[in-house]
């Protein structure tokens, strides 16, 4: 009775994570990073501690790299204008269901308005 419990419990669990990884699609990355001119407020999104800087364009927002953040921190609730490098990733629901794509920007550029002297 034992072993029988086992085995269907054991079956069971297989047939269940079977189907959350068939189900499951990989996110996918722009083949590679185009230039593009951006102009729009610096804002940060989420709740700490994840917290993003973004550029938050007409039709779009841009999340800034971690690393390339100290840039832009001193225009938040501004509007900038930059040059940086775009790529994108194609999000994932864990059903399998696109969730969107996501905006990054690396390599900035500043063009407007001029870094604030100290």
């Amino acid at each position: 009775m034992k072993k029988t419990a086992a085995v269907l419990l054991l079956f069971i669990l297989l047939c269940t994570a079977g189907n959350i990884f068939a189900r499951g699609k990989e996110e996918k990355k722009s083949p590679k990073p185009q230039k593009v001119e951006i102009s729009g407020r610096v804002r940060m999104v989420g709740n700490s501690p994840m917290t993003s800087l973004v550029i938050s364009g007409e039709n779009r927002e841009w999340y800034i790299e971690p690393e390339e953040q100290e840039k832009l921190m001193e225009f938040q609730q501004q509007t900038v204008t930059v040059r940086a490098d775009e790529y994108y990733y194609d999000r994932v629901f864990a059903n399998g269901a696109s969730a969107g794509r996501q905006y990054y920007i690396k390599n900035i550029v500043i063009i407007a308005p001029q870094i604030p002297r100290q």
